[in-house]
């Protein structure tokens, strides 16, 4: 299918406003990887590590949530705001920008 030189337009106009958006993964060019510190397959699995990590630490801020309640009665409920973050973060977001990415890189 020939595209038009409007879908043309609109595609470069695409690339340059979501180009600097797209920093925190480097793709590696000897594979399909991308790095951020480590290697990910794509912003998706950066998700699911990122997820995962908070789920750790509120299973282990349970462990002792009795020793840190009789610690400090005034502390701050990091166990609660883990919780929290756990259900304000945006997975489905990382999987559509894996998709959005993946579109970039293919039109390059």
């Amino acid at each position: 299918m020939i595209m038009g030189i409007h879908e043309i337009k609109q595609n470069e106009n695409l690339k340059k406003i979501i180009a600097p958006y797209f920093n925190t993964l480097k793709r590696d060019d000897k594979s399909e990887l991308y790095t951020a510190q480590i290697k990910m397959l794509d912003y998706y699995e950066l998700g699911c590590v990122i997820t995962n990590m908070l789920k750790m630490c509120v299973l282990t801020l349970d462990q002792d949530k009795q020793k840190i309640l009789d610690t400090n009665k005034s502390s701050i409920n990091v166990a609660l705001i883990l919780e929290m973050v756990l259900e304000m973060f945006p997975l489905e977001e990382f999987e559509l920008l894996s998709k959005i990415n993946q579109l970039v890189i293919t039109d390059s």
